[in-house]
């Protein structure tokens, strides 16, 4: 059996999520209302003049027209530190971005669905060295990808070994992910149309199917790894994804506004979702009903991109994570237990840049179970930090040492992807500390 490598942790943050791109006309734009700062004070060692320029740029993204809304939460050692909301969660009627505003989260999911695996592993239910074909045997028999011959046939190779679960969790079991037209493997993905399975089962038998794009444990390519990890969670758990989690997670945490859908009480509270007009860039809502996250809309608990929550939901995520794993006396996780996931478990001489996998270990960045993780101090994060961020625009970060989480909030595709804003927030965070004060 292959042994469980424990490397130091870190990363940067990699944008998840499933892209997609709008064309329809734009509307008469609605009134903004003036940024909301909920009133608190920074504690040390923040200074509110750093806090205040931290929400002067977060405001100024709605204002130049970047997004249309957004809401971010900065948290120490369980205090909130900066809770800020600016813009409109509505085109049609501009309704402001509120506290209880539901955001789609797409690949922030990814977390989520890491830690209730791992609630199982601690539990003794399965081992990070076992082979993914022990729970879904649908899997035995994988081939990998070698490429086209002279015909344009693919080339297919028996797997040399199956992927285990430690490498579904990090990205390196070899799946692909449907998001790279022509490429076969993700050409395929779209053929069988696996995000519209039925259910976990049905999805797991489509990607079988599918060769792998690598050999297991060669590379980090981003993949379906965390929806099969939903649905591995479903098979050692005999409850659904969203049960499991509910009673897991959301609940012990008091996350009462996650979940796979909106309820039709709380629709109001949803916000659109934009994109930008082709022919004018001015961003506009995307149509429905791709977008709606109404019950019977759902077709698979999607342990990889499938929620929707509020700031405040995943900021006590986040913050239980930032804390060890332990929230308000509630224990998700155990501290070893969240360190394991922020531990780097890239090949050797493998990291994460900006523009996808690289031998050059100044990029920085790492992969752990289910998080990017930062591997030496940047211009915007420090060492140890964890993150990921959702492909709406959502973003977050744990910083472990410091105690610190950070959320942020937006809702737009094409372009909204913005690492600038990601990192731009990282950077007035740590600016607004004064370490002489100390922790």
């Amino acid at each position: 059996m292959r042994h469980f490598k424990r490397q130091m942790a870190g990363g940067i943050l990699a944008l998840g999520g499933l892209a997609l791109a709008a064309c329809v006309s734009a509307p008469a734009a609605p009134q903004t209302a003036a940024p909301v700062a909920v009133a608190v004070a920074p504690q040390p060692p923040f200074s509110p003049e750093g806090i205040a320029a931290l929400e002067a740029k977060m405001a100024s993204y709605v204002d130049e027209g970047t997004v249309k809304g957004i809401a971010t939460r900065l948290v120490q050692n369980g205090e909130i530190i900066s809770d800020f909301r600016h813009g409109i969660r509505r085109e049609a009627d501009g309704a402001p971005v509120e506290e209880d505003t539901i955001w789609r989260i797409y690949s922030m999911s990814k977390p989520v669905t890491g830690v209730g695996l791992m609630i199982l592993w601690e539990e003794g239910k399965f081992q990070m060295d076992d082979p993914v074909t022990k729970y879904f045997p649908e899997f035995e028999g994988l081939q990998v990808f070698k490429g086209l011959d002279a015909d344009g046939n693919p080339i297919l190779a028996p797997v040399s070994r199956p992927p285990t679960v430690q490498e579904l969790m990090s990205h390196t079991a070899g799946f692909g992910y449907g998001l790279a037209p022509g490429n076969y493997v993700d050409d395929k993905f779209r053929e069988l149309e696996v995000f519209q399975s039925p259910d976990a089962d049905e999805m797991i038998r489509r990607v079988a199917t599918i060769p792998l794009k690598h050999e297991p444990g060669v590379t980090w390519d981003y993949s379906i790894s965390v929806d099969i990890q939903g649905a591995l969670i479903e098979r050692l758990s005999g409850q659904s994804l969203g049960e499991f989690l509910e009673a897991r997670v959301f609940a012990p945490l008091g996350m009462v506004d996650t979940a796979f859908f909106v309820p039709d009480e709380k629709y109001d509270r949803f916000s659109d979702v934009w994109g930008p007009n082709q022919e004018t860039g001015e961003l506009v809502p995307l149509p429905m009903p791709g977008f709606q996250y109404r019950k019977d809309t759902i077709a698979f608990e999607g342990g990889g991109h499938g929620l929707v929550g509020t700031l405040g939901d995943y900021a006590r995520f986040t913050d239980m994570l930032a804390q060890g794993g332990t929230l308000d006396g509630v224990q998700v996780l155990k501290p070893e237990t969240v360190a394991l996931m922020a531990t780097n478990f890239l090949p050797e001489g493998v990291f994460i840049g900006h523009n996808g996998t690289t031998t050059d270990p100044n990029a920085g960045g790492g992969f752990g179970l289910d998080f990017a993780v930062i591997l030496k101090d940047g211009e915007a994060y420090p060492k140890g930090a964890f993150m990921w961020g959702g492909a709406a625009g959502t973003w977050f970060w744990v910083d472990p040492v410091n105690k610190i989480s950070f959320v942020g909030m937006i809702q737009v595709f094409g372009g909204s992807l913005d690492r600038s804003m990601r990192t731009e927030s990282a950077k007035l965070v740590y600016g607004a500390m004064d370490t002489s004060q100390g922790n």
